[in-house]
């Protein structure tokens, strides 16, 4: 009798209730208190509109799919159209950072790609892993199977663990980074950074460098590509996306840079992950990429920044707020995030509770992220100006 089996590793996958639990208790509490308005700062979405050029462009875009001589059907296999690889070429070159367009490949966003790599590496693959941090970290090296290291984010290193919080005789292949960090907002500078490329290198591990937050960099000793880094070309894999900086979270674009010099067991990774794509992916629409491509134009980038910067005052704010009623927190300068002490002892579930009561501002628990994020809060800049003013005000600090 044909019996089918599933990938077992799926069954040791935790529950994904975080944000499911915060609706049904935002929602019973709202069903109590129907006249409470509620101010909600725990969304990682953004809420600006696309800016106009982007929008232009895929206006002309879809006229162009209605006309045969100017229709277009796949890209060149899915991973990506030359003129949109150029133009992200372009845009590291901006800071520095050459790159060949092949060394760049389209997909429909960071998050994708970050599950997606460990499909060219091997089943019994070692994962070291920053504890708190962005689920998908953890849950696809589930579904694959892979072994898990923790290391350990903390107040004392500022989350921003180094290669010195690495537990004793953890040696892994992957490593996962993200600067600036989701969910603590917190951002390696040049030194630190360039200690893990050293580090990565002496171990021959790859770094996955997740840098989808690099558009809300100010401060110029924070590196908004791994590449920025002597040697990083030898052990990082790095993974972009449109979502913050051109507000394509609806849209969906993003990108992965392997550079062609970095091996595993003497194959190129580029040649593989570039199989990979062709085979089980078949590209983002035309449409998006031609608002991909505007974005990266200098028109586009200026309107784009306007968005991003906006939100980097509801970030100060908050972050004001934050240091005048002397709450430590990591994030708010170089990041949408800002990651806070929960007051008075609370853990995070406590502390959100009682905001939601008392103020009828929404937040996401640390606990949600990690373990040693269970005595911290995430709050995030993607609100519109009044309601980050309006709840600093009910919070107490503005």
């Amino acid at each position: 009798m044909f019996h089918l089996k599933i990938n077992q590793n799926y069954l040791n996958l935790q529950e994904s209730y975080l944000f499911k639990t915060i609706a049904q208790r935002v929602g019973s509490y709202k069903a109590e208190n129907p006249e409470a308005e509620i101010i909600r700062l725990g969304i990682g979405d953004v809420t600006r509109p696309l800016a106009p050029v982007v929008v232009e462009a895929m206006r002309r875009a879809a006229a162009e799919m209605g006309d045969a001589a100017t229709f277009r059907g796949y890209d060149d296999g899915g991973v990506g159209y030359d003129f949109l690889r150029e133009a992200i070429a372009g845009y590291y070159a901006g800071k520095g950072v050459e790159l060949e367009p092949d060394e760049i490949i389209v997909s429909d966003g960071a998050k994708s790609d970050a599950g997606n790599l460990l499909d060219v590496f091997a089943p019994d693959a070692s994962a070291l892993i920053p504890d708190p941090v962005y689920p998908v970290y953890v849950d696809t090296n589930v579904m694959a199977g892979h072994a898990i290291h923790y290391i350990d984010g903390c107040e004392q290193n500022g989350f921003l663990p180094s290669p010195g919080d690495v537990p004793p005789g953890v040696e892994p292949d992957i490593i996962y980074l993200c600067s600036p960090n989701n969910p603590t907002g917190a951002a390696y500078n040049r030194e630190q950074l360039g200690a893990w490329v050293e580090w990565a290198l002496g171990r021959r591990a790859v770094i996955f460098f997740d840098a989808a937050y690099e558009s809300f960099v100010r401060d110029r000793e924070i590196p908004t590509s791994i590449f920025e880094i002597e040697g990083a070309r030898g052990c990082a894999i790095e993974i972009c996306s449109f979502s913050k900086l051109a507000g394509f979270t609806g849209v969906r674009c993003g990108y992965t840079v392997v550079p062609r010099s970095l091996t595993a067991d003497g194959v190129k990774i580029n040649a593989l992950w570039r199989r990979r794509q062709t085979t089980k992916f078949n590209g983002v629409s035309y449409i998006t990429q031609r608002g991909a491509e505007a974005a990266l134009s200098p028109k586009g980038l200026a309107q784009c920044m306007e968005n991003v910067t906006y939100y980097l005052e509801n970030a100060k704010i908050i972050a004001d707020a934050m240091s005048a009623r002397g709450i430590w927190f990591t994030g708010g300068l170089n990041a949408p995030y800002i990651w806070m002490r929960c007051p008075d002892g609370l853990d995070s579930w406590a502390y959100f509770d009682k905001l939601l009561r008392d103020k009828n501002v929404v937040g996401t628990p640390g606990e949600g992220f990690g373990e040693n994020g269970k005595y911290f809060f995430r709050l995030t800049a993607f609100g519109s100006r009044e309601n980050v003013v309006r709840a600093m005000e009910r919070m107490g600090g503005r």
